[in-house]
């Protein structure tokens, strides 16, 4: 295993279309909930504790090996909005294409057959993860870091926030980061077992509503 390939899946120069995606931020900004370092973390620790939580166990089952097909199913179940499945799928192909430039393997192949129009991000990430030799905590740390620091990039963005204190932010929020990424390898682990019932379904029903808004925009910085 090159627990240095953690360091390229994770950095935000990875091009699997991160960038263009807000994880919430764009509409929060605009609905003033988001207006500066404080709220950003507000914001950030409620995103982490629920959809981060359930993209870093499913990324985590999938490195284990856990069939993507009944993960993608998962993942579905547990995306209520339309315009957020979209946006994972979108994420999904994105990291797909990269992953397979950069470890090819036969696994992700076979995703990519099964999902022409793209698997959820990070059912995607795991089986990355996976074809890099990194194992579940290793998924799981990647996605649910990339859980805050795509709002907390995109602020810097929206609010001219300071990118020291949005960075802040992020080392801030760093030991639950720690216990986030634990708890969804230890559900990844029970799904092994148990199946696909084991992972969390922590929910975040202002994300969702606030994303189909955000999908109506005629105008918008961010894609979600």
């Amino acid at each position: 295993m090159s627990r240095a390939a953690l360091l390229v899946l994770a950095d935000g120069r990875f091009p699997a279309g991160g960038h263009a995606h807000s994880g919430g931020a764009e509409a929060a900004v605009k609905a003033g909930r988001i207006s500066g370092a404080a709220s950003l973390e507000d914001f950030c620790r409620g995103r982490l504790h629920t959809t981060g939580l359930v993209s870093a166990a499913l990324a985590a089952a999938a490195a284990l090996g856990v069939d993507p097909v009944a993960l993608d199913a998962a993942a579905d179940a547990r995306t209520p909005s339309p315009a957020l499945r979209g946006a994972a799928r979108r994420l999904g192909r994105q990291l797909m294409r990269a992953a397979r430039a950069a470890w090819p393997s036969e696994e992700l192949d076979a995703l990519a057959r099964e999902f022409p129009k793209g698997a959820h991000q990070p059912v995607v990430l795991g089986v990355a993860a996976r074809g890099a030799g990194l194992g579940p905590e290793d998924a799981a740390y990647c996605s649910a870091y990339e859980s805050v620091s795509g709002p907390a990039t995109a602020t810097v963005r929206l609010l001219s926030l300071d990118p020291f204190d949005a960075t802040a932010v992020l080392a801030r929020l760093a030991p639950e980061l720690d216990r986030v990424a634990q708890r969804a390898a230890e559900a990844a682990r029970r799904v092994v077992a148990d199946g696909v019932d084991a992972l969390p379904a922590g929910g975040a029903p202002l994300l969702e509503i606030s994303a189909e808004a955000h999908a109506a925009w005629a105008v918008r910085l961010f894609a979600s």
